[in-house]
């Protein structure tokens, strides 16, 4: 929270990085803006073919850039590449989780959900509440020991 002129509290939007995938998960973000959906101007859209290519250490660099939180707008079970990109990407999670904390960063600063090319409101509401559960954590800055 910030100090305003007046004195109020105004809240700071968290930097979130969306990795997203270019046949299911982009057509549903494309569709929240063109349909005039407002989330944070602090999201940025990376697109890939498939959430399971992500590696683990993009998530922590991201971090470690000053992103406050990474979110992966995965395939769910209609990945067009890989039958088992689901458990891949389930996989990419917790191993980004373990290196954000090993990295003494809350592991809460990875987040995973299925986005479908129809999905601009379930998106748009991720996107809100993930910045509310950011805005919470504060910061990313390395814990303190």
């Amino acid at each position: 929270m910030t100090a305003t002129a007046t004195g109020e509290s105004q809240a700071i939007a968290p930097r979130i990085l969306v990795f997203s995938t270019n046949n299911i998960s982009d057509p549903g973000i494309d569709l929240a803006g063109s349909s005039h959906m407002h989330y944070s101007p602090n999201v940025m859209v990376i697109s890939l073919p498939c959430t399971s290519g992500i590696k683990p250490s993009w998530i922590l660099y991201a971090v470690q850039q000053g992103f406050d939180g990474v979110f992966i707008a995965a395939d769910g079970e209609e990945c067009a590449y890989l039958p088992d990109c689901a458990e891949r990407t389930a996989g990419v999670m917790t191993d980004a989780q373990e290196l954000l904390s090993e990295a003494g960063y809350e592991p809460q600063r990875v987040r995973m959900a299925a986005v479908c090319s129809v999905c601009a409101e379930p998106f748009t509401n991720y996107m809100h509440e993930y910045s509310r559960s950011l805005a919470d954590l504060g910061p990313s800055r390395k814990a303190t020991a």
